[in-house]
């Protein structure tokens, strides 16, 4: 199985770098952000399997970046973090398509099982899409 092509977006630095190079480690191809906006025009060239994507962000927060990635790339799928405080926000990211929401500070292993589980996740959609388009084409 090929590696997970994976985008982080936080808007803190140094917890995207960390992240960076701990999932790097894993055979994930990662690429960051440190803003929805920075992380559209990303997708726009890198082709992410997941993104985990933090709901508490200035400016474009983490559910209006969701949408704008369903509405875009509708097959990515999309991890969402938060703390305590935003646990509404993380409840209406599942209502709007997120594969699911981890409370930060996210345990490592818990995040890589659920990125691996989102990437499976997508893996399969694509076949089935490949698979109807096929169908369609006979």
């Amino acid at each position: 199985m090929r590696p997970v092509n994976l985008l982080i977006v936080d808007d803190e630095p140094d917890f995207v770098r960390t992240m960076e190079k701990r999932l790097s480690r894993r055979s994930m191809n990662v690429v960051t952000a440190v803003s929805g906006a920075e992380a559209l025009k990303l997708l726009d060239n890198f082709s992410a399997d997941v993104v985990v994507l933090d709901v508490k962000m200035p400016e474009m927060d983490g559910i209006q970046t969701l949408k704008a990635i369903r509405r875009r790339h509708p097959l990515i799928e999309v991890i969402m973090l938060t703390g305590h405080a935003s646990m509404d926000a993380a409840v209406e990211g599942m209502q709007q398509g997120a594969f699911h929401y981890l409370m930060k500070p996210a345990e490592i292993n818990e995040l890589v099982f659920k990125i691996e589980d989102a990437f499976k996740r997508k893996t399969l959609r694509e076949e089935r899409v490949l698979e109807e388009h096929s169908n369609n084409a006979r």
